[in-house]
């Protein structure tokens, strides 16, 4: 047995040998013939391509195979880097959109402040809304004017519908304005069309009471209700609101600015509000009494003051 195994062993060593050498040959001669450039190694070539490569097609499939796995692949990850790039993109537009909105409805209602009809002899300061009070006992708003911006107290601001409030409290950079439905206001208005004159008295409830009608038999809800211009803190013709009737059958008035938005106000300039500097006169008159018929206006510049 040994003997065998060696004896094949001696076999086995030249032959594979001569195998290796053969092959070289064969491969050498082979690589000639492929690069001879001559019209007859180019015939005989094209006849060897002709009977090899048709019957060689069940040796190429996994070769194909492999390829269009590695190229479909290679697609799979350009879709997915794709993907990837387009969901950043996606992001991204998502946070313009959002800001696009929100240029859009400040553009809004900067549009709704200029298409305010004023008198033309009013002058203006637009100002932003920074902070509200916070309490239900309190009802304003702090604007980003103040005193540096020529404000002073008892102006009258406005959004881009209707009257807000006036000026109450000044700082040099900032101001408050109490709005009209805060306890402390009471604003003199006119009921269009009747011309019915009355007070709107805050009651830190959205729709403030409307009250000292001179006829409320004559009023009518839906009616227009404007500022009067009485006790000289408001110009007269700003737009306030609609009266209301409430489910105990007492007027109110829906008010026109829309205090869910308030970010941009309008306060109007009005340079010849009278300054009282003293309380007496306020107090007490200093010729006898006062008019019976001038008693609402000075309660209105009591309620405004």
């Amino acid at each position: 047995m040994a003997s065998d195994r060696g004896q094949s062993d001696d076999y086995r060593g030249p032959l594979r040998r001569l195998f290796l050498g053969v092959l070289v040959i064969c491969l050498f001669g082979l690589f000639l013939v492929w690069r001879i450039d001559s019209p007859r190694v180019e015939r005989f070539r094209a006849q060897v391509v002709d009977r090899v490569l048709p019957s060689m097609d069940w040796a190429m499939a996994p070769v194909t195979g492999a390829v269009n796995i590695l190229r479909d692949f290679q697609s799979y990850q350009r879709m997915y880097h794709k993907n990837q790039e387009l969901r950043r993109e996606l992001q991204q537009m998502k946070a313009w959109r959002e800001a696009a909105l929100q240029l859009e409805q400040e553009n809004a209602r900067l549009l709704d402040l200029n298409n305010v009809q004023l008198d033309p002899r009013l002058t203006y300061v637009t100002g932003v809304v920074m902070a509200d009070s916070g309490s239900p006992f309190r009802q304003s708003v702090i604007l980003n004017v103040g005193g540096r911006d020529g404000i002073m107290e008892g102006w009258a601001a406005m959004d881009g519908l209707g009257l807000v409030g006036r000026i109450s409290g000044l700082g040099r950079n900032t101001a408050r304005v109490i709005l009209l439905t805060d306890t402390s206001s009471r604003v003199p208005v006119t009921i269009q069309p009747s011309g019915q004159r009355a007070l709107v008295i805050g009651d830190n409830s959205p729709a403030p009471i409307l009250d000292f009608i001179e006829d409320p038999d004559q009023v009518r809800p839906g009616d227009r209700v404007l500022s009067s211009g009485d006790g000289g803190v408001f110009p007269a013709g700003l737009m306030v609101g609609q009266v209301v009737a409430d489910p105990g059958g007492r007027m109110r008035v829906r008010i026109a600015a829309d205090y869910e938005r308030l970010e941009f106000l309008r306060v109007l300039r009005r340079y010849d509000l009278e300054r009282i500097e003293t309380p007496g006169s306020l107090i007490a008159p200093e010729t006898g009494a006062a008019p019976a018929r001038a008693l609402p206006q000075a309660a209105a510049e009591a309620g405004n003051g």
